[in-house]
This record gives C-alpha cells, sequence and structure tokens, in this order.
C-alpha cells in the first residue's frame, strides 16, 4: 500500500473462465483447439479435450508440452498407443484422470500427479503428463492482466517466480 500497488489474487473463477482461464489459456500456449468438455462441477467447466488433426507419439506430445512450458513434463508412457484426443485440466487435477478414460482420451495432462494416478494411466493404456502445477496455470492470470491493463490503461506486470512443482 505503501507504494500503491494494487494486487488481485483469483484462482477456482479464473480456472474454468471461458476466455481468460487457465484451461483455455494452456491450450492456446500448447497450440490445441477444444473440441469438448472434460466434465462439469457446479456447473463450471473443468478441463478441456481437443481433438488432435493428426495423430501424435507419446515422445511428440511430451516434446510440445516441454518445450512450450520450458520444463520437462513428467510422462507415464503407453507404450504404443497413438494419441488423436487429449483431456488437459490444470494444476493439482489428476484425479480426473478416471473421467478422462470414460471418454476415450488417449493423453491427459494436468499439474500434478500421485502414485494412484500411474496407476490408472497404466490400467487403461493412457499416456499421462504432469506438466506442473505453478507452469499450467500461470497463463490464465497473465492473460487477464495483459486485458485488464489494456482495457483499463493501467500498467501490468507478471512477475513468474519459478516453481518446480
Amino acid at each position: 500500500m505503501d507504494n500503491d500497488i494494487s494486487l488481485l489474487a483469483y484462482h477456482l473463477p479464473l480456472d474454468a473462465h471461458a476466455e481468460f482461464g487457465n484451461n483455455v489459456q494452456l491450450a492456446h500456449v500448447l497450440g490445441l483447439v477444444p473440441s469438448g468438455e472434460l466434465l462439469k462441477q457446479n456447473n463450471q467447466v473443468m478441463g478441456l479435450i481437443a481433438d488432435l488433426p493428426e495423430a501424435l507419439t507419446g515422445a511428440e506430445l511430451a516434446n510440445r508440452i516441454n518445450a512450450a512450458l520450458s520444463r520437462n513434463a513428467m510422462h507415464i508412457d503407453a507404450e504404443n498407443r497413438l494419441i488423436r484426443r487429449v483431456a488437459w485440466c490444470t494444476g493439482a487435477a489428476q484425479q480426473y484422470i478416471e473421467q478422462a478414460a470414460k471418454l476415450g482420451i488417449d493423453a491427459y495432462i494436468s499439474g500434478e500427479i500421485s502414485e494412484p494416478t500411474v496407476h490408472v494411466a497404466q490400467e487403461h493404456g493412457m499416456h499421462y503428463f504432469a506438466a506442473g502445477h505453478h507452469a499450467t496455470e500461470r497463463y490464465g492470470v497473465k492473460a487477464l492482466g495483459e486485458f485488464l491493463a489494456q482495457r483499463f490503461g493501467i500498467r501490468h506486470t507478471f512477475i513468474d517466480i519459478h516453481n518446480p512443482v
């Protein structure tokens, strides 16, 4: 306050926002075009799906994720399964992997991983990418800040503090 700086902190509402949300923004960063919803929770879209124009191998999608996010995602490989349908939900959303499996998804991307996630991915023969909680959720707030700066003529600074989680 002494320096006339405002701090806005929004999390869950930003996850599901249709334009500035973390899931939509991650799609832009990864070059994915959403074609459906992973699921709704409290009438809010939690996760998205994309049908790829060309099938990718797990290594090809891993390379895309790693390059776009500037970090190496943990990849639970589904061996020879090509990826035609991808689902994702940013942050700590590994628990939605079962929903992805029900929808016939070939690869699921989230921010975090737990031991059960590995087994579920292997049992369903699905690629799983744990790309980092921070790494998958930094784009929504950045896009919102840029929009507000342009709309209201205010100065916006996004400070990206590295977080390995």
